[in-house]
């Protein structure tokens, strides 16, 4: 019993060590966008763009795409140059996936 102990202990520390360097990593994200009057962007995971969360620009909760800006993710999503990024984005590894390891 006490070799079982030992292994869990050793797999569970195993499972820590990789999910917490998984989470520590910043994949390479494009530059965020400078002649626009929003001086906060943050980078939104499910759309791969930036939005806007400068609660005094005139831009406030808007979406950053190929130099231009969309008033709401639905809008973003109907724009026909996003529409074959969205694919590409969506299929990449660890892309939009949730669960397994770290996930």
């Amino acid at each position: 019993m006490n070799k079982t102990k030992k292994l869990m202990a050793g797999v569970a520390a195993s499972v820590m060590a990789i999910s917490v360097t998984g989470c520590g990593n910043n994949q390479d994200l494009p530059p965020e966008p400078t002649d626009t009057d929003c001086d906060d962007w943050d980078w939104d995971d499910d759309s791969g763009t930036y939005y806007c969360d400068d609660s005094r620009s005139s831009h406030f909760g808007y979406f950053w795409f190929a130099g231009r800006m969309f008033k709401n993710k639905s809008s973003l999503r109907n724009y026909s140059g996003y529409k074959s990024y969205s694919k590409s984005y969506k299929s990449g590894i660890g892309s939009g996936s949730k669960g397994g390891f770290g996930g």
